[in-house]
């Protein structure tokens, strides 16, 4: 029986850099024989980040949010996959909303406050994070690294693909602004050339999950 892998996508556009990502790494883990459920945290029920109600550092509940909510259903199929994919634009020099109230709940559930302990989570599985960019591909990769970190302590070994520079649309000479910090010809050039090879990169990471 196929490995089975939870797929979320943090952001809100349908078929733009972000999804077309996780697709792709989808699609990689599929062709492994993996079985891959998928969320979309913009069209889940509605649902909060951590509410600090300790809940899970009851002993029944060790491990697990006791929160019932749009992310339930999320968090409840990580615990039992095999592996993860989650990816996220940058807002504003963050992750998204969404994927800091999923990041928040996944991890607090597995903090113990236990110095000898720390991570209750005793079943650590693969992940891939994938975060895309307006800005450079290196300009938040002390960010990254520190999701990187925390998600690999508490969630399993994470491997990271950013894409920077991204296409934000199709034809910049449509906005009702001038969006004169960007030059659209290189952008698109940037998403002709370049962001194909992170599709590859991006079904090959999804390979590599299974």
């Amino acid at each position: 029986m196929g490995k089975s892998l939870v797929a979320v996508n943090a952001g809100p556009r349908s078929g733009w850099n972000t999804d077309t990502l996780i697709s792709e790494a989808i699609k990689g883990a599929e062709s492994k024989g993996a079985v891959v459920q998928r969320f979309d945290l913009f069209r889940l029920e509605k649902y909060t980040g951590c509410i600090s109600c300790f809940g899970c550092k009851k002993e029944k509940f060790k491990g697990h949010c006791i929160c019932k909510d749009g992310l339930a259903p999320v968090l409840d199929a990580i615990r039992e996959a095999d592996g993860l994919i989650i990816g996220s634009p940058n807002y504003l020099s963050e992750l998204t909303a969404s994927f800091r109230a999923l990041y928040e709940r996944l991890i607090f559930q597995n903090l113990t406050y236990n110095v000898e302990t720390p991570c209750c989570n005793e079943r650590l599985i693969p992940v891939l994070l994938i975060m895309t960019s307006n800005a450079p591909d290196t300009m938040y990769l002390n960010m990254i690294r520190s999701y990187q970190q925390t998600l690999s302590r508490f969630v399993g070994p994470t491997e990271v693909l950013v894409s920077g520079d991204t296409l934000q649309l199709k034809d910049y000479s449509k906005t009702d602004w001038q969006w004169t910090m960007f030059d659209p010809e290189a952008k698109q050039k940037r998403h002709d050339e370049v962001f194909p090879e992170e599709m590859k990169k991006a079904y090959e990471m999804g390979m590599a999950l299974v």
